[in-house]
């Protein structure tokens, strides 16, 4: 057994609890090396442990061939300090909001080892303590008494190994009844908490004792299976799969599975329903298991465009009297606006069609289409509304234009206490609706906005169909454009395209199968050769470091953005950040926090992970970090001009962006874009995925691995598809 003062956390990974940390031990340890600081290195699993917390280690020694002698833990006891030097530390390290060092120093030199004492019995004598505001006093004892509250809950779920930010965040849910809601059923945590998965609450539920083949295991097992098919991006799964999946998943029958899938369909929890899908050799017909909500939107969005294409009524008709040749003269000269004869028909189609396309890749003239829309529009003063998925886009989108363009959400007047501003009931008062991005329009947004589109209002969606499809469920671009429901112009002449720059073409390359041209003698497009992974990542760092910038002129901090397949490996986002962290913005420059797995420093680039209607901002959206603020348990991050504050419980919705996957890139452009491609991504090996990182980028590209694995991804077509039945439900 080792017993001491925790010093310092290296490293804590929130989901499996694994920590390496340093213990100042309570009395020295005969034959063991202490550092030079006096502390023994704690490796295990562990609960989200704090500096200044007095711990009681149960586990074993064992020596490291790298780091040494080391404690490996199979228990920790979290236990209140009892040294004066052991509650400042406990006081000050951001479990108690509103006390900093300073603060925890004037309490403690007052009250001395009684402090712990006085806070639990008599917190009222805390406002004797000089030198502490009224406010902060009062903030101490409330947060206090909230500490001692949910003591007992904390105790119950660390001992299921559910770390103290979890613990948190469930007594803020259930409150007293915590305890007795996690053992009637555990997996209502995975329905009801933020941050809680199946894998999470099973582990609680089997440590409690309930069987492999409970009832309520099965049919979590089988939600949890579907909900993981939708962040793959499907909207449905297959019956056969999801039964094949879940079994695996829990380790029980199908027999068992299938009866599961019966129970849930009866509750209501899933639908099940015939849906049709195209294959290359005939069309099939699949038993499809949805989640409610996206068996609903699916419907509604199919429901609302075959409304809007076959109402008469249109907002537009005044526009197709117009005098095409007329119009198209006076768009060159007046505007400097050329289009062909494709670009023309696209113009045609929007009055004369209530739902148009405009597709393309690279420099096909989308953007140049869609100016000359606008002066259509204009020409009869009609009223009209621009946006996009996300803010990124929607900047671009009003650069392009010159007029005005906004998110979809800010377009909808979403608010999280009053919902959608615009919807069925209160629809936009426009003529025409044009959404620019569409490859990045998911199913639940893209029936959000229809829901708050006239039937008698045009829809023109406007995208790149051969990127990505949306980081949401759903191919809503691919689907709408296959069923024949809209009007479909895709644009194949290239513009933008010059002898100096390959970034265009070669994107045009791959899109066709083709090998880019890679021999290192054009301006914007490289390729550094290495088949180790190892190798891939050193100049990678490298690269975005120092390389770049001494050529380019580029700032490495704003202008350059690493791309990665994959979020594992040597060279895959979470590894690359770590190491690109270190590089850019080292430890000793600025204030940082460790929450939970990850290290926070203040300049840190990071990214947001999923929509947050409360502070206004997006799954994809990139900031920078502005400060930390330990009293307050606080990040501040500066995104779109805009400082948005996270408690540190909510940190788990950022991670660092200096390295994204290329999914969460879409709708953006950098100056310059670096891409690992090597074989260890094998599976990710896709050319729609290459073909999107590429055309990330504006003025240089560099890829570093090896061809053999570029020439897989550019010959691997088949895009990565997804179970959705929009297709079906619009044909």
């Amino acid at each position: 057994m080792l017993e001491g003062t925790l010093e310092r956390v290296t490293y804590h990974n929130a989901e499996n609890g694994y920590s390496v940390v340093h213990i100042r031990p309570s009395m020295k340890i005969p034959g063991v090396n202490h550092d030079e600081d006096g502390l023994v290195t704690v490796v295990g699993n562990m609960p989200d442990v704090q500096p200044g917390e007095t711990v009681r280690i149960t586990g074993q020694w064992a020596t490291h061939p790298s780091f040494g002698r080391q404690f490996k833990a199979t228990n920790v006891q979290q236990m209140l300090p009892t040294t004066t030097e052991g509650i400042k530390r406990y006081l000050s390290s951001g479990l108690v909001k509103g006390v900093g060092a300073k603060t925890a120093e004037k309490i403690v030199r007052f009250f001395g080892a009684e402090t712990m004492n006085v806070l639990d019995m008599y917190p009222d004598r805390m406002y004797d303590v000089p030198g502490i505001k009224k406010e902060v006093i009062e903030r101490i004892i409330t947060t206090w008494d909230g500490q001692r509250a949910i003591k007992d809950v904390m105790v119950f779920l660390q001992g299921h190994n559910i770390t103290t930010g979890l613990a948190v965040k469930i007594f803020k849910k259930y409150g007293s009844e915590s305890v007795a809601i996690v053992q009637e059923d555990p997996y209502q945590l995975a329905k009801d908490i933020q941050g809680i998965g199946f894998r999470t609450a099973d582990k609680v539920a089997r440590e409690m004792g309930l069987p492999a083949d409970s009832p309520n295991r099965v049919n979590a097992g089988v939600v949890y299976a579907l909900e993981q098919n939708i962040l793959d991006g499907h909207t449905y799964s297959p019956r056969a799969e999801i039964i094949g999946l879940t079994s695996e998943l829990l380790g029980v029958s199908e027999a068992l599975v299938d009866s599961a899938i019966l129970r849930l369909q009866t509750s209501g929890e899933v639908v099940i329903e015939d849906v049709k899908r195209a294959a290359k050799e005939a069309e099939t017909t699949v038993e499809a298991v949805y989640l409610p909500a996206y068996y609903y939107t699916e419907k509604g969005v199919a429901k609302r465009l075959h409304a809007m294409a076959s109402d008469a009524a249109s907002t537009l008709s005044i526009l197709k009297k117009t005098k095409w040749k007329t119009f198209f003269a006076d768009l060159q000269v007046a505007h400097g606006i050329t289009l062909t004869a494709q670009q023309q028909d696209a113009i045609k189609a929007i009055p004369t069609h209530k739902v148009s396309i405009l597709t393309g890749g690279p420099g096909t003239g989308k953007t140049t289409t869609l100016r000359a829309a606008i002066q259509l529009l204009d020409s009869e003063k009609k009223t009209y509304a621009l946006a996009s998925p996300t803010g990124r886009a929607a900047k671009r989108l009003a650069e392009a234009t010159g007029q005005l363009a906004q998110t979809i959400h800010r377009l909808l007047m979403y608010s999280p206490q009053e919902g959608w501003g615009y919807n069925e009931d209160s629809p936009l008062q426009v003529d025409a609706v044009i959404v620019d991005e569409c490859s990045m329009l998911d199913l639940m947004l893209f029936y959000t906005l229809l829901r708050a589109i006239k039937p008698e209002t045009h829809l023109l969606l406007v995208g790149d169909v051969d990127q990505l499809p949306s980081v949401g469920a759903g191919d809503v671009l691919r689907d709408v454009i296959a069923s024949g429901t809209a009007h479909v112009t895709r644009l194949q002449t290239i513009f933008r395209q010059s002898e100096e720059s390959l970034i265009v073409a070669n994107a045009h390359k791959i899109n066709r199968g083709e090998m880019p041209d890679l021999d290192n003698k054009g301006a914007d497009f490289f390729i550094f050769t290495t088949d180790d992974a190892e190798r891939t990542a050193d100049l990678i760092v490298e690269l975005v470091t120092t390389r770049i910038p001494a050529k380019f002129g580029l700032n490495p901090d704003t202008e350059i953005q690493v791309l990665a397949p994959m979020y594992k490996g040597t060279v895959g986002v979470e590894t690359l950040n770590r190491r690109l962290q270190a590089s850019l913005n080292p430890p000793g420059r600025a204030a940082e926090k460790q929450i939970g797995g990850t290290l926070f420093r203040v300049g840190d680039r990071v990214m947001q992970m999923r929509n947050n209607y409360d502070k206004g901002v997006f799954n994809g959206d990139i900031g920078r970090i502005h400060s930390i603020d330990p009293e307050e348990q606080a990040i501040t991050v500066i995104i779109d001009n805009e400082f948005i504050i996270y408690d540190f419980g909510e940190c788990d919705e950022l991670v660092h962006a200096f390295c994204i996957s290329t999914h969460k890139s879409q709708g953006s452009e950098y100056p310059a874009v670096v891409m690992p491609v090597t074989t260890q991504h094998y599976v990710m090996l896709q050319r729609n995925l290459i073909y999107t990182a590429i055309t990330r980028a504006r003025r240089l590209v560099v890829l570093v691995g090896s061809k053999q694995a570029l020439s897989i991804a550019v010959s691997n077509d088949k895009v990565a598809e997804r179970y959705s039945g929009l297709r079906h439900r619009l044909q």
